[in-house]
């Protein structure tokens, strides 16, 4: 499950580049120097994976809270079936709601934040710029939150943000070097494979969920291994 993390930001990046590509283009890099400028760059990369861990240990850690009820299973099949609603329902419905007005007040001063930063060239910059990115509200990002929380681990939770983080790096990164280098037929191309891949993931987590006794797969829960371990001996 954690390697879907992954995926999940290979193919998703395209649509970071289209949310956060504009920070991207804007990094106050060196651009005479190409070794410091690819220092400025992962220091950019490491501050939004900071973020993104801190994300996943609070979202790991509520996870964990659900697995000690012992409703770690039907969180995963919930998690697993809002994934497949949220791509199915059209965007304009969903932009109806603004999920995120609650988080408005934080949101501003973190993009208030976000500018004062992208103003100066100092040593600490990059890691501001790439920290404060990271808590910008994304689609994407509540998707591979959703994916931390059911992970019901603190640890994991934390790993499977980074690991969806380090998918968002590549492209990311040739968009800084590069600009807008993707054409409108290749993007478009792209956006379609996304929720392909999101169902994927929710139907991943359902069976997961399922606890149907396929190894890897679709486990079978805790409680029911151990009673069978006990009626073996």
């Amino acid at each position: 499950m954690l390697v879907s993390g992954l995926v999940l930001g290979l193919l998703g990046s395209l649509h970071c580049v289209g949310m956060c590509g504009p920070i991207a283009f804007m990094l106050p890099v060196d651009r005479s120097n190409s070794i410091k400028k690819v220092s400025q760059i992962g220091i950019y990369h490491f501050g939004r994976l900071l973020a993104y861990s801190i994300i996943g240990l609070v979202f790991g850690l509520l996870g964990k809270s659900f697995y000690i009820f012992g409703i770690q299973q039907q969180l995963s099949i919930v998690i697993g079936l809002l994934m497949i609603i949220l791509v199915l329902i059209p965007y304009k419905t969903i932009s109806k709601y603004n999920l995120s007005r609650p988080l408005n007040k934080i949101i501003s001063k973190v993009k208030s934040n976000l500018g004062q930063a992208l103003k100066k060239k100092t040593s600490d910059t990059f890691l501001t710029i790439g920290f404060l990115n990271g808590f910008l509200p994304c689609g994407l990002v509540y998707m591979a939150v959703f994916g931390s929380l059911a992970t019901g681990s603190l640890l994991q939770g934390s790993l499977y943000m980074i690991l969806f983080g380090i998918g968002t790096i590549p492209l990311m990164t040739s968009a800084i070097y590069l600009g807008r280098f993707l054409n409108q037929t290749i993007k478009q191309r792209i956006q379609k494979v996304i929720p392909i891949f999101v169902v994927i993931i929710g139907v991943l987590f359902i069976l997961r969920g399922l606890g149907l006794g396929i190894p890897y797969l679709s486990p079978a829960p805790v409680v029911e291994m151990a009673t069978s371990a006990i009626e073996c001996h």
